[in-house]
């Protein structure tokens, strides 16, 4: 099957734009599914009304965000702040601790 341009209709202003060629072919090896919606002018303006793209990120990846949680160390005792959920059963270790316990298990 062969590509050609097709002409869409802009869903905010109502315009016809041409989604080309080259275009398809990037939705095609980025699997994007729809076509656009919008026309270049319109697309500019409804991505200059969301918040900045750092913003956005954090709103959607939890990897982004730190979680700090207090904690006491598994085998000293010490109390510590880790950088995760602890899960129950799970032994928990402070920095020193867990350095140890990675240079005995290396040797």
């Amino acid at each position: 099957m062969e590509l050609q341009d097709i002409v869409l209709s802009c869903v905010d202003c109502g315009t016809d734009f041409v989604f080309t060629v080259g275009e398809q072919i990037f939705f095609q090896e980025k699997k994007f599914n729809n076509p656009p919606k919008r026309c270049r002018p319109c697309k500019a303006r409804h991505l200059a009304t969301l918040p900045p793209a750092p913003a956005r990120a954090r709103n959607f990846n939890r990897s982004t965000a730190k979680i700090e949680t207090q904690a006491t160390c598994s085998q000293c005792g010490k109390e510590t702040t880790v950088p995760f959920k602890p899960t129950q059963g799970r032994p928990v270790f402070c920095r020193d601790c867990y350095q140890n316990k990675n240079q005995f298990a290396s040797a």
